[in-house]
């Protein structure tokens, strides 16, 4: 995928030093207080954390527009989704 660093980003979350759950946990957080469409960048250093992300957005409203992994870090690109109907 494309690299994170070099496309635009609305936001930023640093959830280096932090392993499963919390990765995800602060990442739903933090699109929790986003507009849909809203682009967040999330910074990482867990190994897993690309299972995670993928599986994540996978089974919610949200997009992983990109990714990638580059001195142990990982940087994943995401925008948010529609808000749940129903």
């Amino acid at each position: 995928m494309t690299d994170t660093d070099a496309l635009v980003h609305d936001e930023d979350l640093d959830v280096r030093g932090l392993n499963c759950p919390l990765p995800i946990l602060r990442t739903k957080k933090a699109l929790a207080d986003l507009a849909p469409g809203t682009r967040l960048r999330v910074r990482a250093t867990d190994p897993h954390s690309v299972i995670d992300f993928t599986a994540f957005c996978a089974r919610s409203p949200h997009e992983l527009l990109s990714h990638h992994e580059a001195d142990g870090e990982y940087h994943f690109l995401l925008r948010k989704g529609p808000p749940a109907t129903g």
